[in-house]
Formats: structure tokens, sequence, C-alpha cells
């Protein structure tokens, strides 16, 4: 699953000429779901008029050749709730909700915040938990209290905390599907009986993330080893500035849009843009 990047013109608009090759380059690459302005897509900065256009042309492009999960969270849960319902109202096939950032809720507070939403959206919802952006951290037992609620299906699961994934995996894995949001970790975590991951990697290297995911999750680890080896430089070269921006900036070289990001974001620096070439290259991907 692609987290994807959002392509944006020079003066920050959504780039639909871009969306719809980038749409087209993976679903011709393998990729199995393409997640919407998620973080990667530079959620943050969006309007919700924007978000939702985003979503929409999305959903268009894809013409229902695989599913299409949006990105529906918020520290508000008036908010989370508004954009779930538009999301659904627009054709996507589930929601991936982070969690309440910046407002730090309590244990009790994060469970009735996504119950809250689950009983009032009937569409499948993925919750996502990434402490380090959110400075709040979905306990496995809140976890395991929310895999009861029926249309809530999943968790991504950021935290590159194998332990963490275990635990998930032991509590509510037979109620709860868990895929991993951090590539470096996702193969171990997908051998674990982890069900997938939502990558950012894949929006450069689509055909071997889904080649990877098909072997992990098959159990085959030399398979998955001998695809992931080449793509662990990149796995971590992606993260040597905030997300996306290391992303953008490469997906701009393989010729998918601009190298805008909204603001406060700003393009990769250029000390960074060696380091993040080799590793392109180490990866297969000719700039």
């Amino acid at each position: 699953m692609v987290a994807l990047i959002t392509p944006m013109t020079e003066v920050g608009d959504i780039d639909n000429e871009a969306l719809e090759a980038l749409v087209a380059f993976h679903i011709e690459n393998g990729t199995d779901v393409i997640v919407a302005m998620g973080t990667t897509g530079e959620s943050a900065t969006f309007s919700h008029k924007d978000h939702r256009e985003a979503v929409k042309q999305i959903i268009k492009y894809v013409a229902g050749k695989i599913p299409v999960i949006a990105g529906t969270g918020s520290n508000s849960t008036q908010e989370a709730l508004e954009l779930t319902k538009a999301a659904k109202e627009d054709g996507a096939d589930g929601v991936l909700l982070v969690a309440p950032y910046y407002n730090k809720p309590q244990q009790e507070g994060l469970y009735q915040h996504y119950r809250y939403i689950a009983e009032r959206v009937a569409i499948p919802q993925l919750l996502y938990n990434v402490p380090g952006r959110t400075a709040v951290d979905i306990l496995p037992e809140t976890v395991e209290r929310l895999s009861d609620i029926s249309n809530i299906v999943a968790i991504k699961e950021a935290t590159g905390d194998l332990e963490r994934a275990k635990e998930l995996l032991e509590r509510c894995g037979d109620r709860l599907d868990v895929v991993s949001g951090d590539d470096a970790t996702a193969m171990e975590l997908m051998l674990l009986g982890g069900k997938g991951n939502i990558s950012v990697t894949a929006n450069v290297v689509p055909a071997q993330m889904h080649d990877l995911c098909v072997a992990a999750l098959a159990g085959d680890r030399q398979k998955a080893e001998e695809i992931n080896a080449p793509l662990l430089d990149l796995h971590s070269k992606l993260f040597v500035e905030s997300n996306p921006v290391p992303v953008k900036w490469l997906m701009h070289k393989m010729g998918f849009g601009s190298n805008t990001l909204r603001l406060p974001l700003v393009p990769l620096a250029e000390e960074h843009q060696a380091v993040v070439a080799k590793a392109a290259q180490k990866a297969g991907i000719v700039l």
C-alpha cells in the first residue's frame, strides 16, 4: 500500500496531470492499495476543500482498479468525522485515522474518539499510530478494546517497534489486521504475521515493494530478504529530512511533478540530495 505523495504545481496547487500519471504508474507496477492524503500526501497543510478534492481526483484516476484509502484523521473528533463522511461519499474504500495529535488525549479519549467516528460512518477504518509525530501513543490495550468494533479493521503501526507489533498480534491479531507504517521494519513485521505495509518507499519502487510484501506475507524469508537488501538504504535515506521532503524531491527527479511542498515544509537541502540519489541508485532507480 503506497502512502502517496501529492504532486503540486510550482504555486502549490494540486498538479492533476502529474497525479494522474502517478496513479497510472502505481497501477502498472503492482501497487495493491493507494493511501491518499496521509502524512506523505501533506494532509497537514491542506484545507478541507483541497483535501477532499485530492481524494476525489485519486479515486477518479484509479477508476476502481485498486482500493483507495483516504486519510481522514484530525486532532478534532468533529473534523475527523466530517472528513470521514466526505471520503465515504466520494467513494473511498476505507479511511486511515491518525491518532489525535498535539492535544495529547488520554487512552480513554482515544478510545472514545475512534468509537465515535466508527459508529457514525459505515466504512472500514484503520487506526494509525505514529507517536513520533503525534506525541500520543495508542497503547495495545486500547487497540484491543477498539478491535471489538466491527468496522475498525486494522492498525497502521508506525513505531518501528517489533515487540509492540508482537503484542498487538497476540492481543487482537485475530480481530484486527496489523500493518506496518515503517519501511525499515516492515518485512520483519509481515514475517511475524502482519498483513501488509503502508509504504513511503513504494512511491519510487512500487514493483519491488509489492514483490517484497508478497514474499513476506507468504513467509518466504529468503526471497523477502533478497528483495529488501537493495532497498535498505532507501528506506533510511527517505527520512534524512522530514517525510515527505526527500521522497518528493526524488519523485520530482523521476518526472512526477515539481519539487514544491507547502510551507512550513521546504525542499530537500542540497547537502542531502546526493545521499538520497545514491540510495535510489542502489535500489535500481535511474535518475
